[in-house]
Parts: C-alpha cells; structure tokens; sequence
C-alpha cells in the first residue's frame, strides 16, 4: 500500500498516476474537496483499491451524503471519517463501503464500542502499548470475526518491524 498526502485534487491526481501500479492506494483527505481529490485519484489509477483515511475530518452531513459516492471512485474501505468520541452516528449510517475504526480504536478495552459501529479496526502497536497486547488484539478480532489492518503512526521502518509478526 502507498500513501497519497492530502493536497489539491490535481496534485493528488498526478501523484496517483506515478503510483498507478500500486494494487492499493491510501488516500489522505481532509474534509475539504475531498470527491473532487478521489476522483482525480480514480482516474489516474483506476485499477487500485482505494482506503480513504479522513483522520476524523467529515462531518455527520459529509460522511452520511458520500459514502454512496465511495464504490463508483473504487474505494474498498473509509478509516475514521467522524472524531473518535463523537462517532456514535456511524453504527446508523447505511454504509456500501465498510468503515474502519482507526482513532477510536486503542487495544483490547476498545472493542465494545467499535464492534457496534465499525465494520473493521485499524490496529497499531503504538496504540496497544507494543506487540503482546497487539497480539491479544488481533487474537480477539478475530474471535470477534472483526476485520482488521495493521497501520503505524510516524516510525521507522525499525519501529514498524515487529508488526511483520502480526502479518
């Protein structure tokens, strides 16, 4: 998976293009023109799966009117479009993508309240606290038959090593 960076729809779509072979494209956006950056994105490379990250930058209005949008732009999963604590609305939002818990998302104690809302979680040995409880997460999703993804915060590629195992 490659990262695109939330900038103007054109800049995002030329960056697209120049990772058009990627088989999944992680799409930073940021509650502004956000169809118009997806929209160049898809068009330059129609072939990814785009994960949308909207960092908790949409709205209720937002994420309720573009979530029907999100198939036809070739997006396979939106993270976090609602600020983690004030994301009860997206356990009602009829939903054609699944949504992914990303910042509501922490370790073990957080499945109660993104198993009734999200369809996915986003799991981070940062936000575990390190790989036991990482491992006690990804044990327990699956118990739970929650899918997850395994991302990071800013690390190097040493710091992210250890997610290998949970790979």
């Amino acid at each position: 998976m490659r990262t695109l960076s939330v900038a103007p729809a054109e800049e995002m779509g030329e960056a697209a293009r120049a990772l058009s072979q990627a088989a999944v494209l992680k799409v930073k956006v940021d509650g502004g023109a956000d169809l118009d950056r997806l929209r160049a994105v898809h068009a330059a490379a129609p072939d990814a799966k785009l994960v949308v990250d909207a960092n908790e930058s949409w709205s209720v209005e937002q994420t309720r009117e573009w979530l029907p949008e999100l198939p036809a732009l070739g997006v396979a999963v939106l993270e976090q479009p609602l600020p983690a604590g004030r994301d009860t609305a997206i356990g009602t939002l009829d939903r054609s993508v699944p949504v992914c818990a990303d910042e509501s998302f922490h370790d073990r104690s957080s499945f109660p309240g993104v198993e009734e809302r999200y369809d996915m979680v986003n799991l981070k040995l940062d936000k575990t606290g390190g790989l036991s409880e990482a491992l006690a997460c990804v044990c327990e999703a699956r118990e739970r038959g929650l899918p997850f993804m395994l991302g990071c915060m800013v690390s190097s590629s040493l710091a992210i090593e250890p997610a290998l195992l949970l790979a």
